[in-house]
Formats: structure tokens, sequence, C-alpha cells
């Protein structure tokens, strides 16, 4: 991308509800020093809140949307982004299924505004077309550039990663990584985890955090990326 722009470091994790191991979690996030990170599988039952906050704190940062009302979506920053408007989704519920939602939040950064937006699919191939036309949809409709994270549950062969991705482009592809896996930890095999973003958006890295510490820390990897957002005119 020619011209000047504005850094961004990403993280995108599903952190596996917290039951493995705490303290290393906290380290790989930590470690990976990011402006934004992107959680699945958060907190989103008792006490929530501050369970949230006390993620958030875990890893050096501060809520900026999610939680319950994203049904374990989260969006966390540091004190570098500010936060100008958030909000949460829940798609339809289908009957005795997982309730499933996405997380948005209106960032800006170094003068440059964006959204970031975070999801989680369902595991039922059945509804996760559904879920992913919903997510689209918002996305879609942004017109600021977006930045989107989510851990679809099927690989990009599947409609509904081919649905969430059109017209944006997939930060692993565009680093030449599409076949570094992300799912299993312990033998990863699957490219279930993904970040989207839009074609303004320049990714200067991508990685998948594959070390002894991430291993225990959830069952997926996560996703670590640098970009660079179109400077302000």
């Amino acid at each position: 991308m020619a011209g000047p722009g504005v850094p961004l470091r990403v993280v995108s994790y599903n952190i596996h509800g917290q039951r493995d191991d705490s303290a290393a979690l906290a380290e790989v996030v930590r470690v990976a020093a990011p402006d934004v990170v992107i959680v699945q599988e958060g907190p989103r039952r008792f006490r929530w809140r501050q369970k949230c906050a006390a993620l958030a704190d875990s890893f050096g940062l501060v809520v900026a949307a999610g939680g319950l009302p994203a049904l374990g979506n989260l969006l966390l920053t540091s004190l570098r982004v500010r936060v100008l408007a958030a909000r949460c989704q829940r798609y339809p519920l289908t009957p005795g299924r997982h309730l499933r939602g996405a997380a948005y939040a209106e960032c800006l950064v170094g003068g440059v505004r964006f959204l970031l937006a975070g999801s989680h699919l369902s595991t039922d191939p059945t509804e996760r077309p559904v879920q992913a036309s919903a997510f689209k949809r918002e996305l879609a409709a942004a017109t600021l550039p977006v930045v989107a994270g989510a851990d679809l549950n099927e690989g990009p062969d599947g409609s509904a990663w081919r649905t969430v991705a059109e017209g944006l482009t997939d930060a692993a592809v565009a680093a030449g990584r599409a076949d570094w896996h992300t799912f299993p930890c312990a033998g990863p095999r699957r490219r279930i985890d993904a970040l989207f973003v839009d074609p303004r958006i320049g990714v200067v890295e991508y990685d998948v955090v594959d070390t002894p510490r991430s291993r225990r820390a959830s069952d997926h990897l996560p996703i670590l990326a640098d970009l660079l957002l179109p400077a302000a005119p």
C-alpha cells in the first residue's frame, strides 16, 4: 500500500473459556503487546463484567465491547486506542443450539478511525451460513475500514467463511501464510480462525503464535498481525 499509514497490532484469539492455563494465556498476549485483542469464548455468565475486566487487566488492556451481550465475544484495547462507540449483536436463536453473537467498536488511533469487530460462529454447519450472513451485513454496512477477527468453525473452503471474506482481505493469504493452521493447538491441522481487513488496510506481518506457552493457554493458537491503517486525509 502506497503512502503513509498508522500501525496497528492485532491479536485474534479463542481463549477456550479460560479453561486452560490462565497465566500462560496472559503471558502470550502480553508478550505480543497488541493494540487490540479480539476474543472469542470470553466471559459471558455470572459476574461477567468483573471477569471481562479482570481478563483485560491480565493482558494489560481495557474492555471496549462485548461480554454477555455479545455472548462471549469481547474486544479489548490498549490505551493507545480510543473507543468512540460500541455495540453487540446476537444471532437468530436456533432452538436447542448454543447462542452466538458478535461485538463491534468504532475506534480511533493515530487520527484514524476504524471498525473493530469479532465473532464466533456455530459448530453446526446448518447454523453457520445464517450467522455468517448476519455478521457480514454489519461489516458490509460499515463506512469505516474494518478489522474483523473470528472463529468461523470451518476452513476457507466453507460457505460461511466465503460469505464473511467477500470483499475483504484475508490477512493470512495477503502474507502468504494461508497454510498456517490454528486448531487444535496440540497438533494444528485446520485454519478455522481468521482475520479479515478492509482492502484499504495493509497487512505488514501475519503470524500464528505456536509456542509451548500458547499450547498451554488455549485449544486454539492466536493470530497476531501487524496492520497499516490508511492515513487520515
